[in-house]
């Protein structure tokens, strides 16, 4: 009885952390007010973030690299213009004249910002137009609106998914999923990538659990998290299987399009209509506005009372200033030239293929990604066992062709930080605007990169073996083998 007086009349400012060595002692003893104090005034609390070294690779690439201008399909970078395969600028929406006009009449006549999140004050006409557009381009009941894109998933599967839940999710979701999985607190079961043969072993696994435990399997919900396009991998889910096994051991499909929409399908309603499949058969959509159409923000379509329920529970939506009116309103825009212009999606398949096709020809790398996929991976075919060093070798590539006039990336992640750290690798992104000519120049430069950067690190190597390290070298070999 005296562990739970004491508790609970402990004002808020004096919970401790679970982790304080002499919480064991406040919990099975009752303590007066001088002990209390002392042990609050011990408390040191951990920091919201870790402190990041002034070397972190991702800080010295921000300051080694300078953007001047928009990310068109070239961009100026440290004063010299550069094909851009870096941004996710696929349809070119950057920079259209008529997406500008149209942002620059909502600034005129809503200003720069919301001040508000939608239930305070933040709605926007606008942003009600754009959720009916989504709605009716999607093909879906209704479409709700975020400010961020990465918030939009992250909150999107807390909303719905909470302790005691159960999520199958692909080990090579990005980021902003795997943020929404922690805060859900369900518990997660991990499936390799696309595979679905060890999904269903999982959903198995899961059915025989639940014959075991009915009481508890009939509160217990059950989600399938995929993206429609991996933007680590840069495959394509497979969605019929995926809608199969929904069916057959009754779970609930999310689905991430913040790669596929605006790029899949015939009209760029995504991965659904790449594979001819109704949205009606996904149970959640959710995408960026931030890639494709050039905007800002992110938004979730689905069935009318799957949405409203995200109005009162998605964090996002409810305490987050609303998206700016005027990128409401260009976001509008680009969605209707990307109506107007199938043309867009056409080019851009074209140019992934071709592209795909050119660098597969190149020696000494290995290509991830579809080949209709606008995302490609390149990795060393013969990485060591140093992810720094292939790093470094991969950053040494990007110099070689920056010099060259053309602009990649390396794939950046949170090592510390991500569920499945993928390798090393260039990351590249196709645009509907490049042409043959740039194609073939992109590949040639990529390649010559490879190139020059393997002959530098051979000429070093040789450098620096001295005939004395030979002969080391040759004795610990003979060692070896006696």
């Amino acid at each position: 009885e005296e562990t739970y007086e004491v508790v609970l009349y402990l004002p808020a400012n004096e919970i401790l952390n679970i982790r304080h060595p002499r919480l064991y002692f406040l919990l099975a003893h009752s303590v007066n007010d001088t002990e209390k104090d002392a042990l609050v005034e011990e408390w040191q609390p951990e920091p919201l973030a870790p402190d990041v070294p002034d070397d972190h690779p991702i800080l010295l690439s921000m300051e080694k690299y300078c953007i001047e201008g928009q990310n068109g399909k070239y961009i100026k970078v440290n004063g010299r213009s550069c094909i851009n395969l870096s941004s996710f600028n696929f349809l070119c929406m950057v920079g259209k004249k008529e997406i500008e006009e149209e942002a620059i009449k909502a600034l005129r006549v809503y200003g720069v910002g919301s001040c508000g999140p939608r239930g305070f004050y933040g709605t926007m006409d606008v942003h009600l137009k754009l959720e009916e557009e989504l709605a009716k381009f999607m093909h879906c009941e209704e479409a709700i609106l975020y400010s961020y894109g990465f918030a939009t998933i992250a909150s999107a599967i807390p909303a719905y998914s909470k302790r005691g839940d159960i999520i199958f999710a692909d080990e090579n979701v990005c980021f902003a999923v795997q943020k929404g999985l922690v805060a859900s607190r369900s518990h997660i079961k991990w499936f390799r990538h696309n595979d679905m043969d060890h999904l269903e072993s999982l959903l198995i696994e899961q059915s025989k659990a639940d014959e075991k435990n009915p009481k508890k399997a009939k509160v217990t919900r059950r989600f399938i998290v995929v993206e429609g396009l991996y933007v680590n991998t840069g495959s394509i889910c497979p969605l019929p299987k995926l809608v199969e096994l929904k069916w057959k051991y009754k779970v609930r499909i999310f689905l991430e399009e913040t790669m596929s929409f605006g790029v899949l399908g015939a009209t760029g309603r995504g991965v659904t209509e790449h594979f001819g499949i109704s949205p009606d058969q996904i149970d959640l959509i959710s995408a960026s506005l931030e890639n494709a159409i050039a905007s800002v923000g992110g938004f979730c379509t689905g069935k009318k009372f799957i949405i409203d329920h995200q109005r009162l529970s998605g964090l996002g939506y409810c305490f987050s200033a609303s998206q700016p009116p005027m990128l409401a309103s260009a976001a509008i825009q680009a969605l209707h030239l990307l109506q107007q212009k199938p043309c867009l999606l056409v080019d851009l398949r074209e140019n992934c293929e071709k592209l795909h096709e050119k660098l597969e020809n190149i020696s000494g790398v290995r290509v991830l990604g579809d080949r209709i996929s606008p995302i490609k991976h390149i990795q060393l075919t013969e990485p060591s066992d140093d992810r720094d060093l292939d790093v470094r070798t991969l950053e040494m590539v990007v110099d070689c062709a920056m010099n060259d006039g053309v602009a990649l990336i390396i794939a950046r992640y949170l090592d510390t930080e991500e569920h499945n750290l993928m390798p090393p690798s260039l990351r590249l992104t196709v645009n509907c605007e490049l042409t043959d000519s740039e194609i073939s120049r992109v590949v040639a430069v990529i390649s010559d990169s490879f190139q020059q950067v393997q002959e530098k690190l051979t000429t070093r190597s040789s450098d620096l073996t001295s005939p004395l390290d030979a002969v080391e070298q040759r004795d610990v070999g003979q060692r070896a083998s006696r």
